[in-house]
């Protein structure tokens, strides 16, 4: 029988009354009505009374009953378990009864709930619902088959997963062949939805699509020329979709296509305009770009260039017309927020530099680095290059603001190949019109001349070290010239400028030229200032670089931090005791600030002794250690790490509270996290020596699975090889008889790592571990040779160490199985082995 529910005259008047109110402007109206609905929900027919209002009360105006069916969507979201079951259903056909309401507003409101309670009960639990759904779409009134399109398209965006599985019978295999035949519908709108709903399974590959490719492509082809905007839109996403996963199919009509792409890229409509433009950068991605534009380039090339033209509403909105804004102050809502990228230990490679590793968990991209920018684009450009960058140079001195900003922008692209050329050909002129930029009038090309010169400083490195006055000279001048926002952006630029320099940044007086405003700032700057955040970043990097030139400014600047530190963790315990009373705080600033003691104490070493035995930072950081927040925990192991080497015997006494936590945050699910707790234990064990020893059992397993785990990004296993090294090193006893199941990875993963101590440690303990288990090694060696061969040039006691094992395995199997077993090595290899150690 069939769900009857009346609603009761006064409490629906009482909803009607809390709707009209909750559309007020008043916030303390709204908060209220918010806690009346909140009240409501635990009577169990209040949901009753909202699909009721929704799709029954036509007395009504339209937004009162949306806005009831939005409320109800919500509900349905927090607490559709709990809806009981004579409810559930109730709501449920209700909404197929009104998919076909006359109002479009209505219409799509019964839309979204139904999308709603379907994601919710996996559209397992109500199985008639795409039946119906499909079979309206056959209804001859209009809004019925409108309205049931729009609910499909929303199920195929949600849900597009399940539809395709066999936990529902495969509707697909339905649902695709019936969508296609409304291609040619005579509602622009209907025609719409029905390629959009097919277009949600063409990157997946669906199977139910690929069985009717054919007819899919044939339709799309005959709906080229709608007159409908929206139609012309998903035609060309679906083209360019299946660009990228049936080439095959669409090969035969490329000439057709990409003659009708260019129509498209110069449609009235900004929208299909833009979409057809993507096109031609998924062209570009494949192996076929090239035969299938070169004879369409003569009409490509002027279509594309005249898109680059700016309209005078474009001038308008960026503000082209405006030249001379540098006093203007920023409105606060133009600042984009900004994402700290936390401190990852890594190690240095044979390369120039650490290679920044972009597989990480939790970092984020920036939308202006240069990931988008591949280098098979770039080595086109090459032969073009010493004509087009001082013409580009020159542009930077245009009179129009635009130009010279864009330019800015070009320029950085090409950062890598300026710097790779002498410098005074073209990295000087480009420098010293950048610099000019950087103080430009226009507050746009300040921005760009400042990230483009950020670039150029990554790119160059220490090449800038001869210009360093001159380029302190214009940051620091930058600094009582700009306004809010490129303030921010400055700050990013001095950082990197010490990242790059380093240590040449040391001189008294560039000291003198740099602190003086950073401390200014830093002093007019409240605790609770977002401003802080960017400001702190430079300052860590500036502290590295400085090392003992950071002394005189030290004392402030930590204590700071501790109290950053401090203040964020109580915060957080009010807020977890009364969550009601005291709000969550932002813990940036707690992850800022312990980042900025790591710097200070890798920058200044020994000398953060005595601030470190002047505070609590200690108890602060076993606090931070536990932090529900990955990036709370993963600041504070590479804090401990970073104060273990500067000044372990403050560490040492809580070295008992703080293995356990170490060892427990040895999971790979969190890399940043497990990377910098896998780097202080080794820190930690270089000092400890043999008292590590109760320690190896809490972590040593983790660490040879992390190290056997496929696909582990490279930083964490260099890390992890690290620390294995050094546990062997102090402890070889415990850690040996595991040397088999490690010492493959082992030799893989450290043979690109430059000489450094680090790296020195952990093949002392490798050495150790193989002279107390020899046959650990046996089935690797070759792994151990080609590691070995990695060195450039080891310590003198090392190289007899590796000497030792070389012609202790030599002996063992005798010249004739030596000469076999060597005679599969790459002759580099062989050369070197031979030179450095005679075997």
């Amino acid at each position: 029988m069939e769900y009857e529910w009346k609603p009761d005259e006064q409490g629906l008047q009482q909803i009607l009354q809390l709707l009209k109110e909750s559309q007020s402007p008043d916030t303390t109206i709204q908060r209220t009505v918010q806690q009346k609905l909140e009240q409501l929900n635990q009577y169990p027919d209040f949901n009753n009374y909202l699909i009721f209002v929704l799709t029954k009360l036509k007395s009504e105006d339209e937004p009162t009953r949306s806005l009831s069916g939005l409320i109800l969507k919500n509900n349905v979201k927090a607490h559709f378990q709990n809806f009981p079951n004579g409810v559930t259903d109730f709501i449920k056909s209700e909404c197929l009864n009104n998919i076909g309401d006359s109002s479009p507003l209505i219409r799509a409101t019964v839309g979204i709930l139904i999308t709603t309670i379907a994601s919710k009960g996996e559209l397992q639990n109500w199985p008639d619902l795409l039946p119906k759904l499909c079979s309206l779409l056959d209804s001859e009134d209009y809004n019925t088959c409108e309205g049931a399109f729009g609910a499909l398209q929303k199920i195929c965006e949600d849900s597009a997963e399940i539809l395709d599985s066999d936990v529902l019978d495969r509707p697909l295999n339905i649902m695709i062949p019936k969508f296609l035949q409304f291609f040619k519908h005579s509602s622009p709108k209907i025609r719409s939805h029905a390629v959009a709903c097919v277009n949600q399974f063409i990157i997946s590959r669906t199977q139910a699509l690929m069985l009717h490719i054919d007819s899919f492509i044939e339709n799309l082809f005959a709906l080229a020329g709608d007159e409908e905007p929206e139609v012309r839109k998903n035609v060309c996403r679906a083209l360019v979709m299946l660009l990228e996963v049936r080439m095959d199919r669409l090969l035969p009509h490329m000439h057709n296509i990409v003659e009708y792409m260019l129509q498209r890229t110069q449609d009235q409509d900004e929208n299909v305009a833009l979409e057809a433009c993507e096109f031609w950068l998924t062209l570009a991605e494949q192996p076929i770009c090239k035969d299938v534009l070169v004879r369409h380039l003569p009409k490509l090339i002027p279509v594309l260039v005249n898109g680059m033209k700016y309209s005078d509403i474009d001038i308008i909105l960026l503000k082209g017309d405006v030249e001379e804004d540098e006093t203007i102050p920023d409105s606060e809502q133009d600042i984009r927020p900004r994402f700290h990228r936390s401190r990852t230990v890594a190690q240095q490679h044979d390369e120039d530099g650490i290679e920044e590793e972009d597989d990480d968990d939790d970092e984020i991209d920036d939308d202006d680095t240069i990931s988008d920018w591949n280098l098979s684009c770039m080595q086109g450009m090459i032969p073009y290059l010493p004509e087009l960058i001082p013409h580009l140079i020159q542009c930077l001195s245009d009179k129009k603001a635009l130009v010279r900003s864009i330019t800015c922008w070009t320029l950085s692209r090409y950062a890598h190949w300026v710097v790779s050329q002498p410098p005074d050909t073209y990295l000087k002129p480009l420098m010293t019109e950048l610099l000019k930029r950087i103080l430009d009038s226009n507050k746009r090309v300040q921005e760009a001349a400042c990230s483009a010169f950020a670039t150029l400083e990554e790119e160059a490195c220490t090449e800038l070290v001869p210009y360093l006055a001159y380029i302190l000279d214009t940051l620091v001048f930058a600094f009582s010239k700009y306004q809010h926002k490129n303030l921010l952006i400055l700050y990013d630029a001095i950082g990197t400028l010490a990242d790059s320099v380093g240590h040449h940044l040391n001189k008294p007086e560039y000291i003198q030229m740099l602190m003086p405003p950073l401390i200014q700032k830093w002093n007019m700057l409240k605790d609770e200032d977002k401003d802080l955040f960017p400001l702190l970043e430079c300052l860590s990097s500036v502290a590295t670089a400085l090392q003992s030139g950071f002394l005189p400014y030290c004392e402030p600047v930590y204590q700071r931090c501790v109290n950053l530190v401090q203040k964020t963790l109580a915060q957080a315990m009010l807020n977890n005791a009364h969550p009601d009373q005291y709000e969550a705080p932002d813990k940036d600033f707690m992850i800022v600030a312990l980042d900025l003691l790591s710097g200070l104490a890798e920058g200044l070493g020994g000398n953060i002794e005595q601030l470190v035995a002047r505070s609590n930072i200690l108890t602060l950081m076993y606090q931070c250690m536990q932090d529900k927040m990955p990036e709370v925990r993963q600041s504070s192991f590479a804090l401990l790490g970073d104060l273990t080497k500067a000044c372990f015997p403050h560490v040492k006494p809580c070295i008992a509270d703080f293995m356990p936590i170490l060892g427990t945050n040895l999971n790979p699910e969190f890399i940043s996290v497990c990377n910098n707790a896998t780097w202080a234990i080794g820190e930690i064990s270089i000092q400890m020596g043999i008292e590590m020893k109760p320690y190896i059992p809490m972590v040593l397993h983790q660490l040879v699975e992390i190290i056997n785990r496929p696909n582990t990004p490279k930083t964490l296993l260099e890390n992890t090889a690290i620390t294995i090294g050094r546990l062997g090193y102090v402890c070889p006893q415990e850690v040996a008889p595991m040397l088999q199941q490690f010492i493959r990875p082992w030799c893989t993963s450290l043979r690109n790592i430059r000489d450094n101590e680090e790296k020195d440690s952990a093949f002392r303990g490798i050495c150790t571990m193989i002279s107390v288990n020899p046959s650990g090694v046996i089935q690797d060696f070759i792994f151990f040779c080609d590691a070995v061969a990695s060195w450039i040039n080891p310590k003198d006691d090392l190289r007899d160490m590796f000497c030792k094992i070389l012609h202790g395995f030599k002996n063992q199997v005798g010249d004739e199985n030596w000469r076999r077993f060597s005679d599969q090595f790459p002759l580099p290899l062989k050369e070197r082995l031979a030179a450095f150690y005679g075997v």
